[in-house]
């Protein structure tokens, strides 16, 4: 089996390698080139100490390196949804998309398509399943590890895209993931992991948004009171659920509302306001990635026929929320699919996707593995 390998120089990815060579793999090893370019100037990731170590995890296990740069395709699709998804009042997810249109679309559609597997460092699961015709498919689950589990970022992901990944650290925690790489001398076995937006390399996010959507002052509101509290920079600036960066005294003060068209951002006081949280969900562009064996009706059923316990997910956290998943009719936006639950969720904000589960365990997993069914972007 031809398998590529993308390897970021991080302790994940250098670990994968290691996994696939004792498995009796010798995969091909691939660094993805992410960084800004534009006609205004060049922003790269801090790439040099990242294929550095690359190269050597290549040379120790004797694998063919390579470097690809999908500079232009990341720009197209991953920069350019952020931008516009800010300009809308959106809290974008640039992750989700890059997995989607980069690591297993731009890149599969570049050198990947010579292969039969892409494996990744990510922390999921991907299992065969029985479908109703018979057949055994792909389908995504969750990793052994609750807090490094990155099926949130995957959700995305089409059918065919999961049927040929593959996530050979999926079934260890991070600590195991961190010895294997200490007693194999991997130079990265010590390194921290990456944070944030890859391709803005160091530069601070808000940085990046001035420079692309400028500053434009407006007014900071008591939700409750209509007061005017202060002045910000610019609603793109901030994102439902946030404090800090408010610079507003007598707090603290969560952003819990955004007038897009007036360019007001609305807050509320105290460390538990009702207003930052919700129990209604509403999800638009649902993605089944689990609809032949998942026991739903059909996507396009009659809206009485849902009502049907999930557990859902609406940022990175380890933890689920409990929620019943319907089908409702909008003026606005037509069928959507709702969320409720008895939970307080902090935070809603459209643009984020959730991330929807099966309450059933999967069988066969040496561990509480839940099937990964569907993903929504919150309106």
């Amino acid at each position: 089996m031809n398998i590529a390998a993308l390897v970021s120089g991080g302790v994940d990815s250098s670990v994968v390698v290691h996994l696939l060579k004792e498995q009796g793999y010798n995969p091909d090893i691939f660094y993805i080139r992410i960084g800004m370019e534009d006609e205004e100037g060049y922003i790269d990731c801090p790439a040099e100490e990242d294929i550095e170590i690359t190269t050597f995890i290549a040379k120790k296990y004797g694998c063919r390196f390579e470097e690809v740069n999908l500079h232009k395709e990341y720009w197209d699709n991953v920069v350019r949804y952020t931008i516009e998804s800010v300009k809308k009042g959106l809290t974008p997810n640039p992750d989700v998309m890059c997995n989607r249109l980069i690591k297993f679309g731009a890149f599969d559609d570049k050198r990947g398509h010579d292969y039969d597997r892409i494996a990744t460092g990510h922390y999921a699961l991907s299992t065969l399943r029985t479908a109703d015709d018979g057949s055994a498919k792909p389908f995504l689950a969750t990793a052994k590890d609750p807090i490094k589990d990155q099926t949130d970022f995957l959700t995305q992901l089409t059918f065919p895209q999961i049927a040929k990944a593959m996530f050979p650290i999926g079934h260890l925690m991070k600590h195991e993931v961190r010895q294997l790489a200490a007693d194999a001398h991997l130079p990265s076995a010590d390194r921290k992991d990456s944070q944030g937006i890859c391709f803005l390399g160091k530069i601070n996010y808000n940085d990046f948004l001035r420079r692309y959507l400028g500053e434009r002052e407006g007014k900071i509101v008591e939700l409750e009171t209509g007061k005017v509290l202060g002045t910000h920079k610019g609603y793109w600036f901030h994102t439902i659920g946030q404090r800090k960066g408010l610079f507003l005294s007598g707090g603290p003060w969560f952003v819990v509302k955004k007038d897009i068209d007036e360019n007001v951002l609305y807050v509320s006081q105290g460390y538990t306001p009702e207003a930052q949280y919700g129990k209604e969900i509403n999800l638009l562009g649902f993605h089944h990635l689990s609809a032949d064996i998942w026991n739903t009706p059909a996507s396009d059923s009659p809206v009485d026929e849902w009502n049907i316990p999930v557990l859902f997910k609406i940022r990175h956290t380890p933890e689920f929320a409990h929620g019943t998943l319907s089908r409702v009719e909008d003026p606005v936006y037509g069928t959507l699919f709702h969320l409720s639950t008895d939970t307080k969720i902090q935070g809603i904000a459209a643009g984020q996707y959730a991330t929807i589960y099966d309450c059933n365990t999967i069988s066969g997993v040496d561990y509480d593995a839940h099937l990964v069914v569907a993903t929504g972007m919150i309106v």
